[in-house]
């Protein structure tokens, strides 16, 4: 819960002294990733100054990345929901389950680009599961751009991914590799740099602009992407402020983070995705590093392998009592709404 600070300013007159209270709310953000990475750069420290600005100053927002609190990626979302934090960053994939109909999401070759795809994406939660952050003050859902392949060798064909230990992100993005022909191994991201240089895994499935805090085009050497407008897979994130410190706000502060809460600031997430994709595929380039896009009739191969994830969801959904046909068909439709 946020911590609040009395400032005591005394004034003195002719023969008296006066003062005057004022309050000043300093909330706690906890992340997993360094401070270079794009989305704490360009997405998590504009929002902080920007309530900081609106706020007048009284409030402030204190940085904690890498885990630097303490717990692993997967407790953030329980951080914020209990109060040990104010604010937290997260993917949502780290605790499977918890978020069913967010997840439809992560259904391959759904993404465009990150700023297209957040922006649908915020629409489809405040239209279809804002139930699955009733616990929470929900400021920005938003993915990352086209996941791609990180290799020890390179991955040409659907067959060259048979039986290579892959780092998958989620739940639902291992499931998509083992239906591919991978062995999958579900790890949080700020693993992958030591599971490739030890060789835990063969190859990791992260976008392009992570590699760059991870520095993953030193370590592997082959990169794979896909040809078309929308890419193999993404994760989706969740930026929220725990319930009780937002409701002990004033009205005004209050306004300030319903302000700054939303697709606007959704869209702008991904814009930073985007924009460290284009800076960290160019410098794998000029590293000389071999960078493979599949074709388009290969490429179609793949998205017919990875239907049969679509379908095992659209069965899991129904047994939870999900219309999971109907969300995916308006997840297509949003983010072709917002592509257009």
């Amino acid at each position: 819960m946020f911590t609040r600070t009395l400032l005591t300013t005394a004034l003195f007159g002719a023969g008296f002294i006066s003062s005057t209270l004022a309050q000043e709310f300093t909330l706690r953000l906890h992340q997993f990733l360094p401070m270079t990475d794009s989305v704490p750069r360009e997405g998590l420290i504009p929002w902080a100054e920007t309530v900081e600005a609106q706020s007048g100053g009284r409030i402030e927002i204190e940085y904690y990345p890498s885990m630097i609190l303490g717990g692993a990626p997967a407790n953030l979302f329980d951080q914020a929901q209990d109060g040990v934090v104010d604010l937290i960053w997260t993917v949502l994939g780290y605790t499977p389950g918890r978020f069913p109909k967010s997840e439809v999401f992560e259904m391959p070759f759904l993404v465009t680009n990150a700023e297209d795809t957040s922006r649908a994406f915020q629409r489809f939660v405040e239209e279809n599961a804002m139930d699955e952050f009733a616990d929470v003050k929900l400021i920005a859902v938003h993915t990352h751009g086209p996941g791609v392949f990180h290799s020890n060798t390179p991955i040409e064909t659907l067959e060259d991914l048979s039986d290579l230990k892959v780092r998958g992100g989620s739940r639902v993005i291992s499931a998509m590799l083992g239906d591919l022909g991978a062995e999958a191994i579900g790890m949080p991201v700020p693993q992958v740099p030591e599971s490739l240089s030890r060789g835990v895994i063969d190859a990791a499935t992260i976008p392009w602009q992570v590699t760059l805090a991870l520095r993953t085009g030193e370590i592997v050497s082959n990169h794979t992407e896909f040809s078309g407008d929308h890419g193999l897979y993404t994760q989706t994130f969740a930026f929220v402020m725990n319930r009780e410190s937002y409701d002990q706000l004033p009205d005004d502060l209050k306004a300030v983070i319903d302000a700054n809460s939303g697709v606007e600031w959704a869209g702008r997430f991904g814009a930073a995705n985007d924009a460290d994709d284009i800076a960290a595929r160019d410098e794998a380039v000029a590293k000389g590093n071999n960078i493979v896009t599949l074709g388009s009739e290969e490429t179609a191969r793949w998205r017919a392998a990875a239907q049969v994830t679509i379908d095992n969801w659209f069965a899991e959904a129904a047994a939870s009592g999900i219309d999971g046909a109907a969300l995916y068909a308006r997840a297509v439709a949003l983010v072709a709404q917002e592509t257009q």
